[in-house]
């Protein structure tokens, strides 16, 4: 147990022991973080999802209290590791919320194990290499240790890593995650049954040209007095980086989220 009313455990899951806390009550939520994040690290989205849901945080492979193992991190691998949570935990379905690596982690959890997610939120996804800017790409393949140095993310994962000694060795995987080149199948994409809310910031490290093709994919991109609305939504936020998405403007984030969740599934598409 961590705080009161709040579980925690690990579920061995595909060769790891995964990292998770359950917090609060009612239908059942999945929060999973992005590059480098840990649980605590969502602050007060976590808190405020809680206060009428039941979240399920996560802390994937080689992240927070989750130690490594001698694979590789693949976005198939992960979102498998998460369903395997799930399952491990008895629950069936559940929103999926995901920023970043954990967006990209949530598309493939709806690809993967289309039962498993009623509706998804992912936060800055990308499901091609190239939907990122080419200097970001660049720029990642940079990253010393010491770019951390002082960061809340280097303290989290000081403070919660099972083998804090393994910094590095996160930095240089998550590099070669970045490195490596893909191209998801538009087919895959546009077979997500979930109904998707897409958020990116305008000047994210997302292009929004990408965001665009993956909502359109997604069923997006119809005049919707026409049409009808589609199930799936895009949020492009203005003045909104990749960091300042989720951990500045979070009154802005919760609200286009709880609605987005609260909606009926025959509202829309």
């Amino acid at each position: 147990m961590t705080e009161s009313g709040t579980q925690s455990g690990y579920a061995p899951v595909n060769g790891l022991r995964m990292y998770y806390e359950i917090h609060g009550t009612g239908e059942p939520l999945v929060l999973i973080h992005g590059a480098y994040g840990t649980i605590e690290l969502w602050g007060p989205i976590l808190a405020s999802l809680a206060e009428d849901r039941q979240v399920i945080a996560v802390e994937l492979q080689g992240h927070g209290h989750t130690a490594d193992v001698d694979r590789p991190f693949s976005y198939e691998q992960l979102a498998d590791d998460v369903a395997a949570v799930m399952e491990h935990l008895g629950v069936a379905q559940a929103d999926v919320v995901g920023y970043s690596m954990g967006g990209n982690t949530g598309l493939q959890l709806a690809i993967r194990h289309p039962d498993r997610v009623r509706k998804l939120v992912a936060i800055s996804p990308n499901y091609r290499s190239d939907g990122y800017y080419p200097e970001v790409l660049a720029m990642i393949q940079t990253i010393t240790p010491e770019v951390f140095a002082g960061s809340p993310m280097e303290e989290a994962y000081l403070r919660n890593a099972p083998r804090p000694e393994d910094w590095p060795k996160l930095i240089e995987k998550l590099k070669a995650l970045d490195a490596e080149e893909f191209a998801w199948p538009e087919e895959d994409i546009a077979g997500i049954a979930a109904a998707t809310l897409i958020v990116i910031g305008d000047s994210d490290v997302v292009r929004p040209e990408h965001a665009v093709e993956l909502f359109r994919l997604l069923g997006g991109g119809v005049p919707g007095d026409l049409a009808g609305l589609p199930k799936s939504q895009l949020a492009i936020l203005p003045g909104i980086t990749h960091v300042t998405v989720v951990f500045e403007r979070t009154d802005l984030m919760l609200s286009m989220i709880e609605a987005f969740l609260d909606a009926s599934l025959s509202e829309a598409g």
